[in-house]
């Protein structure tokens, strides 16, 4: 595989790293943080500026005709600021859900609002039962007329609470875990029966629980086949998670550079701590898991818009699980080498672990997924056979 970016890919990579670096340091996001919606929207209509927000879409509907890595290069540059807007809820995960599942005229519309920032997405899959079986879907939809009315409850809904629409997955027919028989439903935020109790997230994020009751929708607001709606959801979960790993790779090398600084300046026993040999052991393993979990990440991206489903998720898991065991350990060693200070609200380090804690969870933690590798019979066709 070419792992070498293009020219256009490092002029993006440039511009969104120097984008952090100048308008997202550490107090600047205590700042947006404090803002109405719990982050900025300047830099949201910045991203929109930048044409970061139209990434993902094709140029035939107003988006940039982006591919993974041109995602993985951005989604890393805001891990290692931590941004606190919904970038992954609206282009990632509702953005995939569009761009794999939407009809031309449903692309035609929605895809130039979320192209010029204008409108905001949610995806709401997770429910109270389902863990992390994206099939585990108890909210049900009942057609009536030529409509459907939806009863149910999400959870964990990434940005649910500022979102403009919201795409809902639905039962149509089957059983609560039957992976057939599950549809994909756009609902506006403020339509007559949705509730939403917004939250914050361990990592100063937000999410929502979303309450259905009786909830109307057009057949227009119907996305791809309403009994066929799982292949799209494991394809865009496939791809979210392995945008979600370019962002831990962003937040484990800046939780790198933060901690060989305090080893550098830290001093102890009349010597920068940084000088004692057991110290730069710990710093090397913390390169080390670095860049194992780099070169995964890379791989799940260019492996992501893989037409074969068993070798896409081959690639996605194995990342998934490199990822999750590198949280622990560059998250573990990063908090000892500050000592009780990498504990503190006011310091960034804890933040960092915190957000790399989080990603692991989404879409399945390295245990989930180190199950989902040995279901499909290891990381290649050739021990699956």
């Amino acid at each position: 595989m070419d792992f070498d970016l293009s020219e256009e890919q490092r002029l993006l990579k440039d511009s969104v790293e120097r984008l952090m670096l100048d308008k997202y340091g550490f107090e600047e996001r205590r700042k947006y943080q404090a803002e109405e919606r719990r982050y900025s929207e300047a830099m949201w209509s910045r991203y929109a500026e930048l044409g970061l927000l139209a990434l993902p879409f094709a140029q035939e509907y107003g988006g940039v005709g982006g591919s993974a890595v041109e995602t993985m290069i951005v989604m890393e540059a805001f891990g290692t600021a931590l941004i606190l807007e919904p970038y992954f809820a609206t282009t990632v995960l509702a953005g995939g859900i569009i761009r794999h599942g939407a009809s031309e005229a449903q692309k035609a519309e929605i895809v130039p609002a979320i192209a010029d920032g204008r409108i905001k997405f949610a995806f709401a899959y997770a429910e109270p039962q389902s863990r992390y079986d994206l099939f585990d879907v108890a909210t049900q939809a009942k057609k009536v007329g030529s409509g459907w009315i939806l009863n149910g409850i999400k959870t964990l809904v990434l940005h649910g609470d500022s979102a403009d629409k919201i795409i809902v997955t639905a039962r149509t027919a089957g059983a609560t875990r039957d992976v057939d028989g599950i549809g994909l439903f756009l609902v506006s935020a403020n339509a007559t029966g949705l509730t939403r109790r917004g939250y914050p997230t361990q990592d100063g994020l937000r999410a929502a629980e979303i309450t259905l009751e009786n909830v109307h929708v057009e057949p227009i607001d119907v996305i791809g086949d309403p009994a066929m709606g799982f292949p799209v959801i494991s394809r865009v979960a496939d791809e979210a998670t392995a945008a979600l790993c370019a962002e831990a790779v962003g937040s484990f090398a800046k939780m790198q550079a933060i901690t060989l600084d305090h080893l550098k300046t830290r001093e102890q026993f009349g010597r920068k701590i940084g000088e004692f040999q057991v110290l730069q052991h710990r710093a090397v393993d913390m390169f080390v898991e670095l860049e194992q979990s780099r070169s995964m990440a890379m791989y799940a991206t260019m492996m992501a818009s893989e037409a074969d489903a068993a070798e896409r998720e081959r690639a996605v898991s194995a990342a998934k699980v490199q990822i999750g065991r590198s949280a622990k350990a560059i998250g573990h060693q990063s908090i000892q080498l500050h000592g009780g200070i990498g504990m503190t609200m006011e310091y960034s380090i804890g933040h960092y672990f915190k957000h790399v804690t989080m990603l692991d969870t989404l879409f399945g933690d390295s245990d989930h997924h180190l199950r989902r590798l040995a279901w499909l019979g290891g990381l290649s066709a050739e021990q699956a056979n």
